[in-house]
């Protein structure tokens, strides 16, 4: 069971409000997924992942932002070894990352996992109209569909019609779940299933926490919406595990997407530790004291141990508030259940500071702009 050692007096007919509000929300599938999960297509998944592991030494996840963030975290944190190599493209738009990737990939058996609901998103477009076409010329028109995975919208956009005229393998984003909620989803599950993580232990940790995370969730928004009402405006996400490290990206797009809008929000930044306590230690210690820290206490060895213990004292010592988040277990179990804690934490805090959590107009102005400036 998840722990937090923060337990402030908060409003529960206020948090209960608020979490059946979330229930009834047309984007809160994902509440209830652990609940209502389609084994048969669990089984769809771990039938396509374990022909791409036959056929392939490549997946090549092609997505951004939620479509890649959560799947990688769980599968950089656990390191399972399938035998079959893992790579991300469609993240940027660099073109030196892309060449990058393609090369990586060189002459070696390869299959695409594109993730995109809507399927015009620039970045993964890109990535993908090169690996497709890379495809192609491997391996012919015909394999090449075979060898292509879509997870997309279940009915219209750009990818799922491709998808649907090609023959593509089809894996399906509901209507009702959004891209950073989407990790308990074959958004999720088949990258996971094809790095060799435990999906089935990772379902279990998700179900279980729909009611022994739902507690310690409650306790922590309410603990951030405390902090934002007394002007503690950043919050550091720290882990004393280097593997964790894109599970802090995943973090800071969950709450930097979901709370930043109508002026509001807490700006989420992140630490490896004991690694970063040697270049922003000094500032966690002694700098500006409008940030809290937020310790994801994973299990550890001694003396890691003996290293978070003396971050706490330090740090508290040095007038930041710390809270530890006690993780039960550093497997594909713990991980499911610490995914649906901070989604529900997430979506919960943001209602909390009066945003709607599952929207992020603000991403369409970059696109916007960029758009304006590919037409001239």
């Amino acid at each position: 069971m998840i722990t937090v050692n923060f337990n402030p007096q908060f409003d529960a007919a206020k948090m209960s409000s608020i979490l059946q509000e979330l229930k009834s929300d047309p984007m809160g599938g994902w509440i209830e997924l652990p609940k209502k999960i389609d084994m048969d297509e669990v089984a769809r998944i771990k039938a396509a992942a374990k022909k791409i592991n036959e056929d392939s030494e490549y997946l090549v996840c092609i997505g951004i932002g939620g479509s890649y963030l959560g799947h990688r975290a769980i599968i950089e944190a656990l390191r399972p070894d399938s035998g079959l190599k893992i790579i991300y493209a469609g993240k940027s738009l660099s073109r030196r990352e892309l060449e990058y990737t393609l090369n990586k990939v060189g002459d070696r058996d390869f299959s695409i996992n594109v993730i995109s609901k809507s399927g015009t998103t620039l970045e993964t477009s890109i990535a993908f109209a090169a690996f497709k076409d890379k495809l192609i010329k491997k391996y012919g028109p015909e394999e090449a569909k075979g060898r292509i995975y879509a997870t997309t919208d279940a009915h219209h956009g750009s990818l799922h019609d491709e998808t649907v005229n090609n023959g593509y393998t089809r894996f399906v984003v509901p209507d009702n779940i959004g891209g950073r909620y989407s990790v308990l989803t074959a958004v999720g599950l088949l990258p996971m299933a094809v790095a060799g993580v435990d999906i089935d232990g990772f379902i279990a940790g998700a179900l279980a926490a729909t009611t022994e995370a739902v507690e310690p969730a409650i306790k922590y928004a309410w603990m951030r919406y405390t902090m934002a009402m007394n002007k503690y405006d950043t919050e550091v996400f720290a882990s004393f595990e280097p593997f964790s490290e894109y599970f802090n990206e995943w973090l800071k797009q969950l709450f930097g997407e979901s709370e930043g809008k109508n002026g509001q929000g807490i700006w989420p930044a992140s630490v490896v530790y004991s690694t970063d306590l040697h270049s922003l230690g000094q500032f966690m210690q002694e700098g500006r004291r409008n940030l809290w820290e937020t310790i994801i206490d994973y299990p550890t060895d001694e003396m890691n141990k003996k290293v978070v213990c003396a971050v706490m004292r330090a740090h508290t010592a040095g007038g930041i508030p710390v809270l530890s988040i006690g993780v039960p277990s550093y497997d594909a179990r713990g991980f499911g259940e610490l995914i649906y804690f901070f989604e529900l934490s997430c979506a919960m805090s943001a209602k909390l500071l009066g945003v709607d959590p599952f929207t992020q107009p603000g991403v369409e102005a970059y696109k916007n702009e960029l758009k304006k400036l590919i037409q001239q």
